[in-house]
């Protein structure tokens, strides 16, 4: 099966202006912007057979060239990533079994999430999206729970049936946990935000409308729920690394921290 893995940046982002360009200061001393660490990501990955950059800025166009990514640019009409990912096959005309969106703010994403999620498409044939979700360990937990009280939008978390199907996706922190009797394990799931799609399953995305729930939340992936379309959470292991996406500016020196500890 062939696999694409695209990599949706955008320099007007409301929360961070030019995110996919900062720089992070890598351990030895050396700065390398964030596109280039999320494109360093993906070509880790096994089994990817192309990775794109496509992006509607000619800012990240020139940069992701610079450091010798291959670029597919779209319209400025795209309201998320998805949108995106769904345009830039079309513009290209590219054909693939399996898409992936990994997107440009998540540099420390091991390669083994976006593995999880090829092999998910590969063994059932029946699931036409899948997404990766982590359990919270106590240090995530905190961060999360840290950016609530501070007003600030952190990560995403998952809530998931039995049969491991999304059943809604926040901002919030959810389910609630009594913050003097925390559970060992924490059963909070953070939803790492890479989507491995299905060509079809991409194609009906770009023919729905936002609903109300996507509209909220800020969530491009509850447009699929919201049309009743499932989603597979697929429960990944950190094996020891941190991992955190780069929300806000503070998040630059948490990444930079992390990078140093594995590094």
């Amino acid at each position: 099966m062939k696999t694409v893995i695209l990599i949706p940046a955008r320099y007007a982002s409301t929360r961070y202006p030019g995110k996919p360009l900062v720089k992070l200061t890598l351990p030895d001393g050396t700065q390398k912007s964030l596109i280039q660490m999320s494109y360093e990501a993906a070509k880790s990955v096994r089994g990817a057979d192309e990775v794109f950059v496509t992006t509607d800025d000619e800012r990240i166009a020139e940069a992701a060239r610079a450091f010798g990514a291959d670029v597919i640019m779209t319209s400025e009409n795209c309201a998320n990533g998805t949108e995106r990912c769904a345009e830039a096959m079309k513009n290209a005309g590219l054909e693939a079994d399996i898409i992936v969106n990994l997107q440009g703010d998540a540099p420390l994403t091991p390669p083994w999430f976006v593995e999880a999620l090829i092999d998910a498409l590969e063994r059932d044939n029946s699931v036409g999206m899948a997404t990766p979700v982590l359990r919270c360990d106590a240090q995530t937990y905190a961060l999360f729970t840290e950016d609530r009280r501070n007003n600030r939008v952190g990560g995403t978390t998952a809530i998931f049936n039995k049969f491991k199907d999304a059943l809604y996706f926040t901002k919030e922190v959810v389910p609630y946990v009594d913050p003097n009797k925390i559970p060992d394990p924490i059963p909070v799931f953070h939803h790492v935000g890479v989507y491995a799609y299905r060509p079809d399953a991409l194609a009906d995305y770009g023919s729905w409308e936002t609903g109300p729930l996507e509209r909220l939340e800020g969530l491009e992936q509850l447009r699929f729920l919201e049309n009743g379309h499932p989603i597979r959470c697929v429960e990944v292991d950190a094996r020891g690394r941190v991992f955190w996406e780069l929300n806000n500016p503070q998040d630059v020196a948490r990444i930079e921290s992390v990078l140093g500890a594995q590094l």
